[in-house]
């Protein structure tokens, strides 16, 4: 009688294990580190992605674009790396995170300075940051987020980087630069285009920079992709005309 029942219940967990492996196979998940100035585009391409290729579950990551970068060579799961600038897909491609031959630009922003709805401030240029009037001003850490890169190149072009550090609140990505300035924390921030747009009349847009540094967004097939047909997929998914709609509906430009 015993054993019996082994031998039912061994065919049972065969037979479990049998269908959770197909399961696996049905549906492959795709990893996709993204920076975090594309968290609301690339979460509606995501779901466009997932419509085209009912095969495939798309697992977004999004931070700042050094950090995503890191855990991808430090290991972390990833099967698509995009970026907020060429420096961190460089890194990438010197650390060899990324396929090199897979690196493409995909889409293009513009830096502007904000500042809250309710602010008074006008700014005719950069140099006028360094208004004493003016106190604080946010924007990424130049070590690890594209947007403090770009700020910290367009104020060295007009002398004012030592200046304007000396009042720096440094953010962790991006967004968190916007939520500063959103909530009245700072007087200035330096953010893209895109984020600026996504909280309508709680900021203001005092100035648009000219970036020292073209604003492009770079993409990649990481080294260490399980999933290398549907990073493929999805990295030209991105770069068709229907990827390349979503963008511009988020505000982003052509690379």
């Amino acid at each position: 009688m015993r054993s019996a029942v082994l031998k039912r219940f061994g065919a049972l967990l065969i037979t479990s294990l049998g269908l959770c492996d197909c399961s696996r196979a049905q549906t492959a998940d795709l990893i996709v580190s993204a920076a975090a100035s594309l968290t609301n585009a690339f979460t509606a391409l995501s779901q466009s992605f997932e419509t085209t290729h009912p095969g495939t579950k798309v697992i977004m990551n999004f931070g700042a674009s050094d950090s995503l970068m890191m855990q991808i060579i430090n290991g972390a799961p990833a099967d698509v790396f995009a970026s907020a600038d060429q420096v961190a897909m460089d890194k990438a491609v010197t650390l060899k995170g990324v396929n090199r031959d897979s690196r493409q630009d995909f889409a293009s922003n513009q830096v502007v300075v904000i500042v809250p709805a309710e602010s008074k401030l006008r700014l005719a240029d950069l140099k006028a940051l360094a208004s004493p009037n003016i106190k604080r001003v946010t924007y990424g850490n130049p070590a690890s987020v594209p947007i403090g890169r770009y700020a910290q190149a367009a104020l060295e072009a007009v002398g004012q980087w030592d200046v304007v550090a000396a009042k720096a609140v440094l953010a962790q990505n991006v967004r968190q630069s916007l939520d500063y300035v959103v909530r009245g924390e700072v007087d200035a921030g330096f953010v893209f285009a895109t984020d600026a747009a996504l909280v309508g009349d709680k900021v203001r847009v005092a100035y648009r920079v000219s970036s020292a540094m073209p604003v492009t967004y770079p993409i990649a097939v990481t080294s260490t992709t399980r999933q290398p047909r549907a990073a493929h997929e999805f990295v030209d998914y991105v770069l068709s005309a229907p990827g390349q709609t979503i963008l511009a509906k988020y505000g982003f430009l052509k690379p």
